[in-house]
């Protein structure tokens, strides 16, 4: 009997420790949390209304997606990327991508997955009259799927690594330029592409969707 209440507060324990990292990844992509901000434990403890150690835990995860690091004396502070971190960013995303894309083109019968792409697309085209966290989380949604659906999961993990700094990167750019890479259009030319099947063809449009989106994004 005693182990019941012991899993059941393992349980409230991750919940507050998941919200509390929901809250801070929406404050620092929206800049409600700018970068170089420093991240002091009792006052963020306060307002969250959580221990420092549930809190600790939400900082490390939120390090190890790249949107909070370290500086003089372990000191927290929200991350600032420049421009050419941008650029390596997205010519990683776009070798990451190429390749679950080439691995969709190798299958034999395309309809169901790109019946989930078509959808992942409506749900961007959706997300286009809401707030900018909706648009955000649609069209990280839709390249996410794109990597799942390869069925690598080295890959999606790859992939997975970098979303705090697609996150980071689009604080970098402001709001303005990161809507234009939300276009709806330009993600379903890469659904286009992957339904011909030809994989150098789909290489090319989504190289270039990314050396687009670096660009507008540093510009």
């Amino acid at each position: 009997m005693a182990a019941e209440p012991m899993s059941l507060l393992g349980l409230e324990k991750t919940s507050l420790r998941q919200q509390a990292l929901a809250a801070l990844r929406r404050a620092i992509t929206t800049g409600e949390l700018p970068p170089g901000t420093h991240l002091v434990e009792t006052d963020l403890s306060e307002m969250l209304q959580i221990s420092r150690g549930t809190l600790r835990e939400a900082l490390r995860q939120l390090q190890q997606e790249g949107l909070v690091a370290a500086g003089a004396r372990g000191r927290l502070s929200v991350r600032h990327l420049d421009a050419k971190e941008i650029r390596d960013i997205f010519a990683v995303r776009a070798a990451l991508e190429s390749l679950a894309a080439r691995e969709l083109c190798a299958l034999p019968d395309r309809t169901e997955i790109i019946a989930v792409l078509r959808g992942a697309v409506e749900k961007m085209d959706r997300a286009a009259e809401a707030g900018l966290e909706e648009r955000i989380e649609a069209d990280l949604d839709f390249h996410r799927t794109l990597c799942r659906l390869a069925g690598n999961e080295t890959l999606l993990h790859s992939w997975r690594s970098l979303e705090g700094n697609i996150r980071m990167s689009i604080m970098f750019a402001g709001l303005d330029r990161a809507v234009k890479n939300m276009s709806v259009p330009r993600h379903g030319e890469i659904v286009d592409a992957i339904a011909t099947g030809d994989a150098a063809q789909v290489s090319e449009v989504i190289t270039e969707h990314m050396e687009g989106a670096a660009a507008v994004l540093v510009a």
